[in-house]
């Protein structure tokens, strides 16, 4: 029996164990987006997952949706973030760059000049944004042109390079939780009649071909892609969801990505759907109903539904999680008030077992 402990072969390259830390913003980022040394330090304190998947990384400065978040688009960035897959790697552990534009999510305080954020329609989320001066309702954002839809294809391909470049094992292409490329999956954020929306084929269009370009810049064995289906985080709607992603699943399947990772939300039923027709690794984080993933979820792996496992919240108060896991506890409680922003308190100064 495969357990979430067990080694895998992610197309060529070798994790631990099946056990990956998700993706989690924490807005620690120096300036002009440099990850800093202290960063290099919270991955490597990390580095016994199987997987690491890095925060959320801009891939142009119009992507930035947050303050403090890391970018791919500049040679200083790719510096900074050298020092930390070379600090990941050193410690044995194996990383990813998440790539996220966030689209209609963010605001013009936080953008140079006079950008303003960008989106398939021009239609505003409902809710706010924090910015360096607080809370502020989300902006109506500029509909992306023809032209600038190209080009926004072409930046996620440009720092998927750079990231290559800094050292990284590969990219998951963020596809979920609001961001941009769910937006053009969307029915609500996306009412483009020009063949980028409306159909099934034309909602699906704009990731796929995002995943197209990084394939073709750095391979497949290097390019992985995270959705969650039925999502609603950032005012999502997604009409005919089981449709739209499993024409998404289908469209990529050929291509032979890294992995497929599913932010899983309450139909488990597509889950099982989509892990039928993609061929490659399932990479899952499961739906646990409001509590953080845990050793109760480890059966997944086990039973089949999923080959790899990725936490959240408890990577985050955990750096030693696959310890923990093993010995079925205890785990670190998150502080909240830490997640986002601040010093090494709640960053990287929660214990391990050993301690």
């Amino acid at each position: 029996m495969t357990t979430a402990f067990d080694p895998i072969d992610l197309a060529g390259t070798k994790l631990a164990n099946r056990i990956a830390m998700a993706p989690m913003t924490r807005s620690r980022a120096g300036e002009g987006g440099v990850p800093t040394e202290t960063m290099a330090t919270y991955y490597e304190q990390r580095a016994t997952a199987g997987l690491i998947i890095s925060e959320a990384v801009q891939p142009s400065v119009i992507g930035q949706g947050y303050p403090a978040t890391p970018g791919l688009h500049s040679d200083e960035q790719v510096e900074g973030w050298r020092r930390v897959t070379d600090t990941v790697h050193a410690a044995g552990g194996r990383i990813y760059a998440q790539i996220m534009h966030s689209g209609r999510i963010g605001h013009p305080s936080l953008l140079p000049g006079d950008l303003i954020p960008t989106g398939p329609s021009a239609i505003a989320a409902q809710g706010q944004v924090f910015t360096g001066t607080g809370l502020h309702d989300f902006v109506t954002p500029k509909e992306l042109t023809e032209a600038e839809i190209h080009q926004t294809i072409a930046d996620f391909a440009n720092a998927a390079r750079n990231a290559i470049a800094a050292g990284f094992d590969g990219v998951e292409l963020h596809g979920a939780n609001g961001y941009l490329i769910q937006q053009f999956l969307s029915s609500n954020a996306n009412v483009r009649t020009d063949g980028w929306g409306t159909t099934t084929e034309g909602r699906i269009r704009f990731a796929v071909e995002v995943v197209q370009a990084v394939v073709a810049a750095i391979g497949a064995e290097r390019t992985a892609l995270r959705i969650s289906p039925a999502g609603t985080y950032n005012d999502i709607v997604e009409d005919s969801h089981r449709e739209v992603y499993t024409a998404l699943v289908d469209a990529i399947e050929p291509l032979g990505l890294s992995y497929l990772h599913i932010a899983e939300g309450t139909d488990r039923e597509l889950t099982l759907r989509l892990r039928e027709r993609f061929s490659g690794v399932l990479v899952l984080n499961p739906f646990t109903e409001g509590r953080p993933t845990d050793h109760s979820e480890l059966h997944l792996v086990e039973s089949g539904v999923a080959d790899i496992l990725a936490f959240g919240a408890q990577f985050l108060a955990n750096p030693d999680l696959p310890a923990r896991l093993a010995s079925r506890g205890p785990y670190n409680a998150p502080d909240p008030s830490s997640f986002y922003g601040g010093d090494t308190r709640g960053y990287t100064d929660y214990p391990v077992l050993s301690a």
